[in-house]
């Protein structure tokens, strides 16, 4: 069982690492008990903003994390050790930025070729 979001953008949140209100990060908070997201032109500093503080955590993990996701659908803590030497600590906060940031590069995405981006996301 997942959470999923769904609008002009569709996708699952992260199991453990990425909230459900983790847009919230890009300018917008979302409404009601199923979260609703409406971004606009307005928004575009807020969530090259947002993306920009993905990439300064995600450092050089940003490229490791690229390179093991494209190799694997899937992971655990011993695939990240074994692959790319990613530690348990460390593991959660980087995949907690690395999920919001791939969310905020769709939603930039979107946005640029839609003109506005809208989508609503399970609590």
């Amino acid at each position: 069982m997942g959470r999923y979001y769904q609008g002009d953008i569709e996708g699952k949140f992260w199991f453990t690492v990425q909230s459900s209100d983790d847009a919230d990060h890009f300018g917008v908070e979302g409404q009601s008990t199923e979260l609703y997201y409406f971004f606009g032109k307005e928004n575009l500093k807020d969530i090259k903003k947002g993306i920009k503080e993905c990439l300064k955590g995600l450092g050089d993990w940003k490229d490791k994390l690229d390179t093991f996701f494209t190799n694997n659908e899937g992971y655990n803590e011993k695939m990240l050790w074994d692959q790319i030497k990613l530690n348990k600590v460390k593991a959660r906060k980087m995949l907690k930025l690395y999920a919001r940031h791939r969310l905020g590069v769709e939603i930039l995405a979107c946005l640029e070729k839609e003109g506005s981006c809208s989508f609503s996301a399970e609590l």
